[in-house]
């Protein structure tokens, strides 16, 4: 593989300079591109980025080189956007984060001391805070899934030292919410048995964070492997699925699991 070296990075700084152009061009002359908005642009760039997880989860590199692209264009487009409005280009965007970096690095470009990235990761929270963040859990975004959400609140909220100081205890505690579902499960309250399972669903991400897990990664790895399997079901049966019993079922099922 041909990679570049710092005395190459002109190449780099043109091929970014190429990108400017053509999106200078294509808001100027092309239909579509003439016609889009912040709003317009939003949930393709959801889009684009499941489209890298989903490269990245394959291990495919050259979809994730193709995908990474793509958010880039997204990225370039916006800040020309914010141009046309006078309120920003793509230098502001880029100066933004390069100052945002070099201010919540201070072990980089400053002289604080870090013996670990829990060191590194504190540090972050606390600048944050010095810089008018009413708090630790202002970052993150409202619109998140609630799996991620969820993880990424406790990720924040351990950085000021709000955790279980043992694996075991973070345990105690999904068995302990498990039994609280358990005593409502059977009852006609509903959002008390969402509050409860919910409440389990919480524990177990906690949980998987202790164990060096990510569960939405988990999660999806299973979805996928659920898919695999499902789908082997459904080629290798003799008749329509509705027509089968769950036992022969469950015979293509471990025939499926040898697979997948």
């Amino acid at each position: 593989m041909n990679t570049l070296n710092r005395s190459e990075k002109i190449t780099e700084a043109d091929a970014f300079i190429r990108l400017l152009v053509i999106m200078d061009e294509l808001r100027a002359k092309c239909p579509w591109d003439m016609k889009q908005t912040f709003e317009t642009l939003r949930i393709l760039t959801i889009e684009e980025t499941y489209e890298l997880s989903d490269a990245i989860l394959e291990k495919n590199l050259s979809d994730i080189k193709e995908e990474l692209g793509d958010i880039l264009l997204h990225m370039v487009f916006y800040a020309k956007l914010g141009e046309e409005t006078g309120e920003f280009n793509i230098a502001d965007a880029l100066h933004t984060v390069c100052n945002k970096l070099i201010k919540r690095h201070p072990h980089i470009y400053g002289d604080v001391k870090v013996n670990s990235e829990a060191d590194v990761k504190r540090n972050w929270e606390q600048i944050k805070l010095a810089e008018g963040k009413k708090s630790v859990l202002s970052g993150v975004p409202p619109g998140l899934p609630a799996m991620i959400k969820a993880y990424r609140m406790q990720e924040k909220t351990a950085q000021v030292g709000f955790e279980w100081k043992d694996k075991k205890d973070v345990w105690s505690k999904v068995e302990e919410e498990i039994n609280e579902f358990k005593a409502v499960a059977d009852g006609t309250d509903m959002n008390r048995k969402e509050d409860e399972f919910g409440d389990i669903l919480f524990s177990l991400i906690n949980y998987a964070r202790y164990a060096g897990i990510n569960p939405e990664t988990a999660l999806e790895r299973v979805n996928r492997k659920f898919k695999a399997r499902f789908e082997y079901i459904e080629q290798n049966a003799d008749k329509p699925l509705e027509d089968m019993t769950l036992n022969a079922m469950d015979v293509l099922w471990d025939q499926a699991k040898k697979l997948y």
